[in-house]
């Protein structure tokens, strides 16, 4: 079926309208599907069509309809009061149509996404943050393995997922939703034939939701102690303050080579990610069953939910590295779920080359079975800058005082901070 074109064309423009200034307001929308003309969108009315679209993804984000069981929604597994992430302690969330079928993966949270980059294989910083010469590799894109650019493309997944919301298709879920009450909302900004067009109306949906979590005041709002501190409102207490010393020091936890804690050149606040991909040999998870078959490894950006790069060997074992935004308001932690406090995550990090046997199983012959959950061939991979490397035995570079000073220090990312 040919795509509708005045659908097509109102979808970038109601797009474009939540990003800009809508700087198309007053262009015509284009020739309509019997060769007439549209009438021009002006400015106001954009912007009331661009807030409706917002609204409408609000509403849906939090109504199981979009499940093919009825009774999971976006909302079940971001809950917007856990900074949209799982409101519970469990590795990976169940779905399906009985909602017994588990994850793979720990759920990420949808916060400060909104300025990650397109994924690419060589991502090179700008002149301003860093040398533009160096190719940092694999960086960007939404989810553990960046092969989602946009939050339509994010919610995409889930919707059609076996295992997640557990839709039989993009036209089930239109079908669902031409019967409820959102039908008239949609009719309203992209015409009364919006539902004769099955792949833009799933579109359309997909939209919505991408609106909302364009949404600044809730999902990127700049509101935690660290922001109020480095906007000179707030004062961080010593502990907090030793952390933060402590995160950026290259020597000690080095955190900020990757979560970067500086505000950018151009004044924009620090966002807590590089963006990029790095393997960190973050122990098997049995609490996973996927686990439980031996041969199955997540491999990460080189599969096998991330196909693209299947038997890219270099690329194996690499995952995104997200946002430490909030981080202290989940309750699992890597892409496997495996921790379950920032403690243990900050403690792994420089123990995990000079206490190997604190983290890993031990194998059948009694060594240790240290990275457990990546094949050997696939080791090379593994990132060995500080605070990793050395060797069992040695001192790590946090003791036990300086391990908390950090976590506290992280606690200061959560949004929501009253001066």
């Amino acid at each position: 079926m040919r795509p509708h074109p005045v659908l097509t064309r109102r979808l970038l423009i109601l797009g474009a309208a939540l990003i800009i200034a809508f700087s198309l307001a007053g262009s015509r929308v284009g020739p309509t599907a019997a060769g007439e003309t549209a009438t021009p969108m002006s400015r106001a009315d954009a912007y009331r069509e661009a807030a409706a679209l917002a609204q409408l993804g609000k509403e849906l984000f939090s109504d199981p309809i979009l499940s093919g069981s009825g009774k999971l929604a976006c909302a079940s597994c971001h809950v917007p009061e856990d900074g949209f992430t799982p409101a519970n302690a469990l590795p990976v969330q169940f779905g399906g149509l009985d909602l017994k079928l588990p994850g793979t993966r720990a759920v990420p949270s949808l916060t400060y996404l909104q300025a990650t980059p397109q994924f690419t294989e060589h991502f090179f910083d700008n002149e301003e943050e860093g040398d533009e010469s160096v190719d940092n590799g694999p960086t960007g894109g939404l989810t553990w393995d960046g092969r989602a650019d946009r939050p339509r493309d994010q919610a995409r997944i889930p919707l059609l997922a076996a295992n997640e919301m557990a839709n039989a298709s993009a036209a089930a879920v239109v079908d669902r939703i031409a019967q409820s009450r959102y039908a008239p909302v949609l009719r309203g900004l992209y015409g009364n034939d919006v539902f004769q067009h099955p792949d833009e109306a799933f579109t359309a949906i997909l939209t919505a939701l991408e609106s909302f979590q364009e949404d600044s005041a809730t999902f990127y709002p700049y509101t935690s102690k660290y922001d109020f501190y480095l906007r000179g409102q707030a004062k961080l207490t010593a502990q907090e303050l030793h952390g933060l010393q402590l995160f950026n020091a290259e020597d000690k936890g080095n955190c900020a080579s990757c979560h970067i804690s500086e505000v950018r050149g151009d004044g924009t606040p620090p966002q807590f990610t590089d963006y990029g991909m790095i393997a960190l040999g973050v122990p098997r998870n049995p609490a996973i069953p996927a686990n439980a078959d031996p041969k199955y490894f997540d491999l990460g950006l080189c599969g096998p939910l991330r196909t693209d790069f299947k038997g890219r060997a270099d690329y194996c074992g690499l995952f995104k590295t997200p946002s430490l935004r909030n981080v202290a308001l989940r309750q699992s932690f890597m892409h496997n779920g495996f921790f379950h406090s920032l403690r243990q995550v900050v403690e792994f990090y420089v123990e995990r080359d000079t206490d190997p046997a604190k983290w890993y199983p031990r194998a059948a012959d009694g060594s240790v079975a240290q990275y457990d959950d990546l094949p050997k061939a696939d080791w090379a991979n593994l990132n060995t800058d500080p605070p990793f490397g050395g060797k069992p035995g040695d001192k790590p570079p946090l003791d036990a005082q300086e391990i908390d000073d950090v976590v506290a220090f992280l606690k200061t990312l959560t949004d929501g901070y009253r001066p």
